[in-house]
């Protein structure tokens, strides 16, 4: 439980783009929403479009909190204009993860594309490295991330990783798999009175 007055934060690396399926914003609206319903704020990359926006959506439409943070660079083409949340504007791309990277208690990856597949593998070396200790979890709803997931047993089986390692990108099917892998526990039941 957290201390009274202290939030917990999840970042959510996911795309700026909504993908061809519309059940990628479905998910992230659902999953946003299951953040929000577990007392669990979010971090994210303040685009304003996409997955992105899907996903802070869910978390404020169910009374959770909004964290963005987005380069300067990538203000307009993100749509940080319309992100909604509380948005910081840093210098560039080390400065937005490594911001991230202290705000949240653990990471969620949803699908994205190049910087979404960087954010994932940046915090798995990191964790590898000892230079974070938070938790680190694939959803890999509807077997989106299926591919890069065997890519990773790949690299197991040709001795370039270690079973130890592997096991740090952790999977989860649903969210609130995921919310459990990242220390989340269950939301209570509403009770009937009366």
């Amino acid at each position: 439980m957290n201390a009274p007055g202290k939030s917990r934060r999840i970042a959510v690396f996911c795309g700026a783009r909504p993908g061809v399926r519309a059940e990628h914003l479905d998910f992230a609206g659902a999953f946003g929403a299951a953040l929000a319903r577990h007392g669990l704020d979010l971090v994210y990359g303040a685009g304003g479009v996409g997955v992105m926006r899907a996903v802070a959506d869910g978390v404020l439409e169910h009374g959770g909190a909004v964290t963005g943070v987005i380069p300067r660079t990538l203000h307009e083409r993100e749509r940080a204009d319309r992100a909604p949340g509380t948005v910081y504007l840093v210098r560039d791309m080390h400065d937005r993860k490594a911001l991230m990277y202290r705000l949240a208690s653990g990471f969620a990856v949803l699908p994205g594309g190049l910087g979404t597949l960087d954010e994932l593998m940046e915090v798995a070396t990191w964790n590898q490295l000892s230079l974070l200790d938070k938790p680190l979890v694939v959803v890999n709803h509807r077997g989106f991330y299926d591919p890069l997931l065997a890519m990773l047993d790949h690299l197991v089986a040709e001795g370039f990783l270690a079973a130890r390692e592997r096991r740090l990108v952790q999977v989860a099917g649903t969210a609130e798999e995921a919310l459990s892998l990242l220390g989340a526990g269950k939301v209570a039941e509403p009770v009937a009175v009366g």
